[in-house]
C-alpha cells in the first residue's frame, strides 16, 4: 500500500481544509468534499469538468445529516416510508431542497439528490466529519469511474487524498429516483 493513501483521520483533515477526497462507495470510488464550502465544491467541479448547473449528490451516514439541506415537509407519509425502506442503501432520492441550500449544490434545480449509504467507510467518514459529503464518481472526463484506490491515484495523481478501502462490489452506480413522483431518473 502506498504511503500517500490517507486513513480516516487525515481524510477528515483534507475535508476540513476544503480539499477534495476520494473514497469507496457501493459500486465505485466517489469524489467528495464539504458541501458547505463553495471553494471545495468549485474544486470538485473543476476536477470533473462538470457545470455547476447540473447539481450534485450528498451522501450521508443517516437521515438527520441531510435535514439541513432538504425540505421533507412536502413529502407524504407514504413517500417517506418508500424512501426510508430503501436506506441505507444504493438508492439516491431527488428531494425538495431548503431555500437556504446553496446553489452550488442544487445547480439550476430547487431539489437536491441525497442518499444514506450502507457502505461502512462512507458512514464512518460522514459520522467523523459530522455531516454529509458531496458525492460524484471518481473519474476524469471521458474515463471510466475508478473502482480501486490505485485507479484513483492513476487518474488523479499519487498524492491525491484517498480513503483506502474496497467498494461494496455493486456493478452499477446508485439508482436515482424522484421522491415526489417515484419516477426513475437513473437505473441502478
Amino acid at each position: 500500500m502506498s504511503n500517500v493513501v490517507k486513513q480516516p483521520v487525515s481524510v477528515i483533515q483534507e475535508l476540513i481544509k476544503q480539499n477534495v477526497i476520494a473514497y469507496p462507495t457501493e459500486a465505485v470510488f466517489g469524489l467528495g468534499c464539504d458541501p458547505d464550502s463553495e471553494a471545495a465544491v468549485m474544486r470538485l467541479l473543476a476536477l470533473k469538468q462538470r457545470p455547476v448547473e447540473n447539481g450534485l449528490i450528498l451522501i450521508a451516514a443517516d437521515y438527520q445529516q441531510l435535514t439541513p439541506y432538504i425540505d421533507d415537509s412536502q413529502l407524504s407519509a407514504e413517500q417517506k416510508a418508500v424512501m426510508f425502506a430503501s436506506w441505507p442503501g444504493p438508492v439516491t432520492w431527488v428531494m425538495p431542497a431548503r431555500p437556504s441550500t446553496p446553489r452550488w449544490l442544487t445547480g439550476q434545480f430547487s431539489s437536491l439528490a441525497v442518499r444514506v449509504s450502507a457502505h461502512p467507510l462512507v458512514r464512518e467518514l460522514c459520522l467523523a466529519f459530522g455531516k454529509p459529503i458531496v458525492s460524484t464518481s471518481a473519474n476524469l472526463t471521458g474515463l471510466p469511474p475508478c473502482r480501486t484506490a490505485q485507479e484513483v491515484m492513476t487518474q488523479f495523481g499519487e498524492t491525491f487524498p484517498v480513503l483506502h478501502g474496497e467498494t461494496s462490489g455493486r456493478q452499477n452506480p446508485s439508482e436515482i429516483r424522484d421522491v415526489l413522483t417515484g419516477n426513475l431518473i437513473r437505473q441502478g
